[in-house]
């Protein structure tokens, strides 16, 4: 598991830090560079040891040549025994090998090609493979007589031979035996061990060179990157505080480079942002105690124009039609001012943080039936019949009645506003995590994008339709609030023609998090959501809109259109 983690970890690690990069990339630059001047330096090296031993053997081999045929000269004109001539020439030049470190090869020259020398009755060092001479030198001198060497590699036939094994240089001359008059051919095998040695040498050197830059280089630009990525990491710290609401976090200012210079533009950035955020939270403030203070202020003398309203109205059927007629529009629109100071009221209290849950069991079924009864009235003056869908047993959660409630009537209310005709229906469903209520409507619906702007205060989606339920324009932002209060979702979906849903789900206990809803969003009898087996759909024609609250997922409609967050 450890190392599972490890390897999840080092990705991560390897985008993030910008420093780890830059060195991987600077060691992996390095290492090709010295690779490929190693490699130079090896093979000019190697050139030069193989040129000057070569000149050196072949000089040496030229020189024995001369003194065999010294030899041969001085030789006696009777001897007519070949044998003995060539092992007498042959000798002084094996020991003088042995001694020297080179083997010493005595072939005749000529024959047939592809005759190799243990065919040819050679004579050569003792525990020297003859067959070290290699082919293309003794094909050489059956053209030609002039002194020639080749690369070729040592054989040995036995463990304590003179010469040792390995790579060598092989050069040959020819001499002609006065005993026989015939043409032979001395092979002179130069073992290239020293050179071996030495490069091997030189290459564990320039190896050991290599490694030690590279730590070198390592160390060197970690260093150098460090002093640009630490103020880096430091403003992003700085910056992550700020963004928490520390708006006194600034960044030390050291030297005058261009690092500094960036800590100071950065500091007056954040100053600048901590006094306009200042500015708009004085605002803010000062706007929040207008509303609360105007919504107090208003109530005495709202009360007043109350009493003296309720006379009138009371009083109305004793006046001419047009006074009477004022008189029921002055009460209509007092109620409609009280709703409004009540509605602002409890926004200005959900905006100072005011606002508290009295948390008790509540049945949704119950608080869908107290609010279907209270707005019966309402929905038989337009036409509309509101249903309520509620299985058998129970649906219990953990919250406010009271701003359960309200939220439940602004949703009714809404739908039967905007229903014109028709049926509302309200579902109510739950499961071991969650329950949920969801209004849906046959009306006007709701257009792309509306969906999310639906729960802004004052907000309509027709400005020329009129409220005819006296509704204020805060409703659904007070359920928004009130929902969030208790850590729900109110979510809504709309198709214009096809009428809009709402859905209000509820964790069971306070404070759980929600992780999905027992009713689609999406309803059943959209277009598109047909044959999706109860689990919500939206069409493909792209007119579906939807609005959720923080932290929904779509688990809970899993083939529904777009989504937007409100």
């Amino acid at each position: 598991m450890r190392e599972r983690s490890a390897w999840r970890r080092g990705p991560a690690f390897w985008r993030r830090s910008i420093q780890l990069r830059v060195v991987v990339s600077t060691l992996l630059l390095t290492a090709a560079v010295v690779g490929a001047v190693g490699w130079f330096l090896l093979q000019q090296t190697r050139d030069g040891l193989l040129d000057n031993r070569v000149e050196a053997v072949v000089a040496e081999a030229e020189n024995e040549t001369a003194e065999a045929e010294n030899r041969l000269v001085a030789a006696s004109g009777t001897d007519v025994d070949a044998a003995a001539q060539r092992t007498a020439l042959v000798e002084p030049i094996i020991l003088r090998g042995a001694s020297r470190g080179f083997g010493v090869v005595l072939a005749a020259t000529g024959g047939e090609a592809g005759a190799r020398l243990p065919a040819g009755g050679a004579l050569f060092t003792d525990g020297l493979d003859p067959a070290s001479v290699p082919d293309a030198l003794q094909d050489h001198f059956r053209a030609a007589d002039e002194t020639a060497w080749s690369f070729s590699a040592i054989a040995a036939t036995a463990p304590d031979a003179p010469v040792a094994e390995g790579p060598a240089v092989v050069v040959g001359s020819t001499l002609t035996l006065p005993a026989d008059g015939r043409t032979y051919t001395l092979y002179y095998l130069f073992p290239l061990e020293e050179e071996q040695e030495t490069l091997a040498l030189v290459t564990r050197a320039l190896v050991t060179a290599a490694a030690l830059l590279l730590v070198l280089v390592a160390g060197v630009t970690w260093l150098v990157t460090r002093q640009v990525v630490t103020p880096v990491r430091l403003a992003r710290r700085v910056a992550e505080r700020l963004a928490a609401g520390t708006l006194q976090e600034r960044m030390r200012v050291r030297g005058e480079d261009d690092l500094a210079r960036l800590a100071t533009s950065f500091n007056q950035m954040a100053s600048n942002l901590q006094r306009q955020i200042r500015q708009l939270e004085e605002l803010s403030r000062v706007q929040r105690r207008f509303v609360s203070d105007v919504s107090h202020e208003l109530r005495t003398p709202l009360t007043t124009v109350r009493m003296a309203g309720d006379v009138l109205h009371d009083a109305r059927d004793g006046f001419d039609p047009g006074t009477r007629r004022a008189a029921e529009l002055l009460q209509t629109e007092l109620d409609r001012f009280e709703t409004l100071l009540a509605d602002l009221l409890e926004i200005s209290r959900f905006d100072a943080g005011a606002a508290v849950l009295d948390l008790d069991d509540v049945n949704l079924v119950d608080v869908a039936h107290r609010v279907v009864d209270s707005t019966r009235p309402l929905a038989e003056q337009r036409g509309v019949h509101v249903r309520v869908r509620a299985g058998a047993q129970p649906c219990l959660a953990e919250a406010d009645v009271r701003r359960v409630e309200r939220i439940v009537r602004n949703l009714v209310t809404n739908a039967i506003d905007h229903a014109d005709a028709g049926e509302v229906e309200v579902r109510v469903a739950g499961d071991a995590h969650s329950a949920a209520l969801a209004v849906r409507d046959h009306g006007v619906g709701l257009a792309p994008g509306e969906s999310a702007m639906v729960f802004n205060r004052f907000w309509r989606a027709d400005p020329a339709r009129a409220r005819t339920t006296g509704g204020t324009g805060l409703g659904l932002s007070i359920s928004l609030e009130d929902t969030h209060l208790h850590g729900g979702w109110l979510q809504a979906w709309g198709r214009p023609g096809e009428g809009a849903l709402f859905r209000l789900t509820l964790p069971r206990r306070a404070g759980e998090p929600l992780r999905a809803s027992p009713l689609p969003l999406v309803p059943h009898d959209a277009d598109g959501a047909r044959g999706t087996g109860g689990t919500g759909g939206a069409g493909g024609n792209g007119s579906t809109g939807a609005a959720e609250g923080p932290g929904s997922r779509p688990g809970s409609a899993p083939a529904r259109g777009p989504e937007v967050s409100a």
